[in-house]
């Protein structure tokens, strides 16, 4: 697995490639001077990408479905799971609806045999410009006989995380919200101590924390939820992972990763 920054994040399961929320603009908006990412946080281009299997899309925001990435993915991506609505910028964009699928919260897609994507609840929003909520957000659950992950997407903390943990009887990783956030809306972006308990809910044996590092979209300081995620990991029965961007590791035996973020300040 690679973490490409942000929610991006490419991962080889089950003979099956992954793509989840990629985004390698240097812009979390559709102005280009708005939420600029910091510099040395986009390491990978759509170039270094392979064919992907599936690319998975949590919601429609631009710091997660970024127009430039997915047409510049366009000719590599054979299927695609998003929850319903987002769909439709798919089917805009030219991409072959047979190979699109748009599902509702609490839906089982075997898009390959022995290999299930579900779409899950998650406690957020959508949008783009002046359209608000007319798209759905969503987590998912891989699922293959040997393994299983869960990814977040943007999220509140809320009581489908232990519902989902105890549906699929955990999980062997979970990549779980941990950036961008702030008291004042903490109902749809977690903070670092409600990730830790999130990720006690699913019952995840390791944990890499997603939306943090790259855009700067809340007002803490950029290291703040790696910094505070760590300290709230202590005495977790789950395994903190924290590779930087770009770095590839091992699902099945990693090495934890250092504080990397320390050496950057």
């Amino acid at each position: 697995m690679y973490r490409s920054g942000h929610s991006s994040f490419y991962l080889q399961l089950a003979g099956r490639r992954i793509l989840i929320d990629p985004v390698f603009s240097s812009y979390a908006s559709p102005i280009f001077f708005a939420n600029r990412a910091f510099p040395g946080s986009n390491v990978y281009a759509a170039v270094d990408i392979p064919d992907i299997d599936v690319l998975i899309m949590s919601h429609d925001h631009w710091d997660h479905l970024d127009h430039p990435t997915i047409m510049a993915l366009k000719d590599k991506i054979k299927e695609i799971v998003c929850p319903l609505g987002v769909g439709e910028y798919f089917e805009t964009w030219g991409f072959d609806t047979a190979h699109l699928h748009e599902e509702d919260w609490d839906t089982d897609i075997e898009v390959f045999p022995d290999f299930h994507v579900h779409v899950l609840p998650s406690q957020h929003f959508s949008g783009r410009l002046l359209k608000q909520n007319a798209t759905q957000w969503a987590s998912f659950a891989i699922v293959m006989p040997q393994r299983k992950v869960y990814y977040s997407g943007d999220s509140g903390y809320g009581a489908h995380f232990r519902t989902i943990g105890e549906q699929f009887g955990g999980f062997d990783l979970a990549l779980m919200e941990n950036g961008q956030y702030d008291r004042q809306w903490h109902r749809i972006h977690m903070l670092p101590d409600e990730t830790a308990q999130a990720a006690a809910d699913l019952q995840a044996r390791y944990v890499l924390p997603a939306h943090n590092s790259k855009f700067s979209l809340a007002r803490h300081k950029w290291q703040a939820p790696l910094q505070d995620l760590t300290a709230a990991s202590r005495g977790a029965a789950w395994r903190l992972l924290t590779p930087e961007i770009g770095e590839k590791i091992s699902l099945w035996s990693p090495n934890g990763g250092s504080e990397w973020w320390n050496r950057s300040v």
